[in-house]
């Protein structure tokens, strides 16, 4: 069994600013790939909208799923349809699609090439609740990634009871197989007394 593990904490990530506000890149596959020239496979990043209306950059080929932390949305794709988004509502989209959004939000966000699939889960346990996350393959050469993204509080995650992470607020884990994983799972435990919300994003590439 072989699996990778990155821990990226929140001293590490560059938050970057555009004309709607501001966007931190969590993690970028291959790490060389440059958002900006489109020649990633997937990407995770968190936004902060600061204005009423804004207008999602065009992304050919790339498919999005957008999920709200914080706040309340409209997200409108002109010719497809609307609809509102609240704390932990998602939408899954075409980055083909002209899309605009109306309202100020936190927000978090998973982009693929079309050869990648995804999911996003959001996640809330109280003190002394657990959960366990297994990995599953959907194609045999495929790599499973699954990322966590601590929104707040402190989560303690033992992958195979031999390797054991802190995870704290805005910091995002990166665990990754690259063989036969059916065997592999996380558990997230809260041990402490404040709430913790997580979003899970779960890749397949």
């Amino acid at each position: 069994m072989s699996y990778e593990i990155e821990l990226i904490k929140k001293d590490q990530l560059q938050v970057s600013k555009w004309s709607g506000g501001t966007t931190i890149q969590l993690a970028i596959f291959p790490k060389s790939a440059i958002y900006s020239e489109r020649n990633f496979k997937w990407r995770l990043s968190s936004a902060r909208v600061e204005v009423e209306e804004s207008t999602f950059t065009s992304l050919p080929n790339i498919k999005r799923i957008i999920m709200v932390i914080e706040g309340k949305l409209l997200i409108e794709h002109e010719g497809h349809y609307k609809s509102i988004l609240e704390p932990f509502d998602q939408d899954y989209f075409s980055g083909n699609w002209l899309t605009k959004s109306y309202g100020k939000v936190s927000d978090f966000n998973l982009m693929m090439s079309e050869d990648c699939e995804g999911e996003l889960e959001d996640l809330h346990l109280e003190k002394g609740q657990s959960r366990i996350i297994s990995f599953n393959k959907k194609r045999k050469s495929s790599q499973n990634l699954q990322a966590l993204y601590c929104i707040n509080g402190q989560a303690k995650i033992e992958i195979l009871t031999d390797d054991m992470v802190i995870l704290n607020e805005s910091d995002i884990l990166l665990v990754t197989s690259n063989d036969d994983i059916s065997d592999l799972n996380l558990e997230i435990f809260n041990e402490k007394d404040k709430l913790v919300n997580l979003i899970r994003a779960n890749i397949h590439y």
